[in-house]
């Protein structure tokens, strides 16, 4: 959202002028002759600051910053005084006004208190949205994220979790496969029932259908006592196949049976049981591409897909590894009873150009290495962060980190720095600009006409 900032002052020629001194100074303005009308488009989501005259008929300046501080404290006023107001305003101070303008006063003490107060507002900003992620990350580990392919994922998790409908989720090794079907299970009504999680790739074709569907005593070699199975177990829960992909043709028969009708037949017995279960299969492979599925059968597939899921690779959804990667570094630091590291420029610049083929999985144990200081030779030892840095600041100071040791690698050449990222162009301008960085600082002689472009 486009930081802006509410003009309130019932002197419209002071106004105009105003208005017209912030707006050459590069910053969106919205002007009021009024707080009443000020108040109307105000609230906590609002992500710009307020600009306001004390003295107005109707609502004052102290009251407007009264009401806002009711709603958002965080919020920054400045206030617009004449000279007996001084004395006022300096109370105002104490009470949290952000600051106060006296008049007559010169524009550049206008920009630059708008803009200090814009700085603030965007952290605070900033933090609550690294705050409610944390929050959705609290519920949905490590579906951590706040790109929007992530987001649309959570939400369909949410739409679809209580229903009965089998989902086939798609994804590559370690990309959380069966933390989705853990989420549909917790967040369905099945909840108080058994998650039932069976690898079918794990296991070889004489036992997984003893696993799957049990048996009575006697039902074959070995056999001696009676064993209920997977399926039976899960019966008003969930069951979760995982790479179901390579699941034996004999037992893909069975299953599609068990899906069709919701009934087992144990071995070693005629009688058929009947069951309450919800399928979640996974696979790391396109079933839906015939030269990918092989021998898994097609009704089969047809059967599963009701719903499909993908998750993305890690590689395709750059801009939430350092969330990602922050949040498994503090877990992996409280874990080993050591303090949270800084990163090295050379971790900073592994984390974003590295392809992570084993997606959140592999993020995570190379964070247990950067913990435990033995990231091997991408960097030299890490320094302790204070430990009172929070998860904000730390986010902050690791994306700051990888985007000056990308630009450094790069000579400051944009175009290779942003292939490098893997991040859109304006998305790596605007993190420029928040982190202060100068991207000349780090072009040399071959990149600086080029660079810009």
């Amino acid at each position: 959202m486009q930081q802006s900032v509410c003009l309130v002052d019932d002197d419209s020629e002071l106004r105009r002028a105003m208005k017209q001194t912030l707006e050459l100074a590069g910053l969106a303005v919205s002007a009021f002759p009024g707080a009443a009308e000020a108040l109307a488009i105000l609230n906590p989501d609002f992500s710009g600051i307020v600009i306001s005259d004390i003295r107005m008929p109707g609502i004052d300046g102290l009251t407007l910053f009264r009401r806002i501080a009711d709603f958002d404290p965080d919020l920054p006023v400045i206030l617009v005084t004449g000279h007996g107001d001084i004395p006022m305003a300096v109370q105002a101070i104490k009470d949290g006004v952000y600051d106060f303008i006296p008049k007559p006063f010169a524009a550049d003490r206008l920009v630059q208190s708008a803009r200090r107060a814009l700085e603030k507002r965007r952290l605070v900003m900033e933090n609550r949205a690294l705050k409610r992620a944390a929050e959705v990350a609290g519920e949905s580990l490590p579906l951590i994220g706040q790109t929007p392919v992530m987001e649309r994922l959570r939400q369909t998790l949410r739409h679809i979790a209580d229903t009965d409908v089998d989902v086939l989720v798609a994804g590559e090794t370690g990309s959380g496969k069966e933390v989705v079907a853990t989420l549909l299970h917790n967040w369905s009504r099945r909840r108080n029932g058994n998650f039932v999680a069976l690898n079918c790739g794990a296991l070889p074709e004489t036992v997984i259908e003893s696993e799957l569907f049990g048996h009575e005593p006697g039902a074959f070699t070995g056999a001696l006592k009676k064993r209920v199975g997977r399926i039976e177990h899960a019966s008003g829960g969930t069951l979760f196949l995982d790479e179901i992909e390579a699941m034996p043709p004999a037992t893909q028969v069975k299953m599609l049976r068990v899906l069709e009708a919701r009934e087992i037949t144990p071995l070693g017995t005629n009688i058929v049981r009947p069951v309450d279960i919800r399928v979640i299969a996974a696979a790391k492979i396109d079933l839906g591409d015939p030269a990918q599925r092989g021998d898994f059968r097609e009704d089969l597939y047809f059967r599963l897909n009701v719903v499909t899921l993908s998750i993305p690779p890690l590689r395709e959804r750059r801009d939430d590894i350092p969330l990602l990667f922050s949040h498994f570094l503090t877990r992996a630091a409280e874990r080993f009873k050591r303090d949270v590291p800084t990163l090295s420029p050379a971790v900073s610049h592994y984390l974003m150009s590295h392809s992570w083929p084993g997606n959140v999985r592999e993020l995570s144990h190379f964070a247990e290495r950067v913990a435990l200081g033995v990231e091997g030779s991408l960097g030299q030892p890490i320094a302790a962060a204070p430990t009172s840095a929070g998860l904000p600041e730390r986010i902050e100071r690791y994306e700051a980190e990888i985007l000056k040791e990308a630009l450094r690698a790069q000579h400051g050449d944009v175009k290779a720095t942003i292939e490098a990222l893997g991040i859109p162009r304006k998305t790596f301008y605007d993190k420029l600009q928040r982190h202060g960085i100068n991207r000349a600082d780090y072009a040399d002689r071959r990149g600086s006409e080029k660079s810009g472009r």
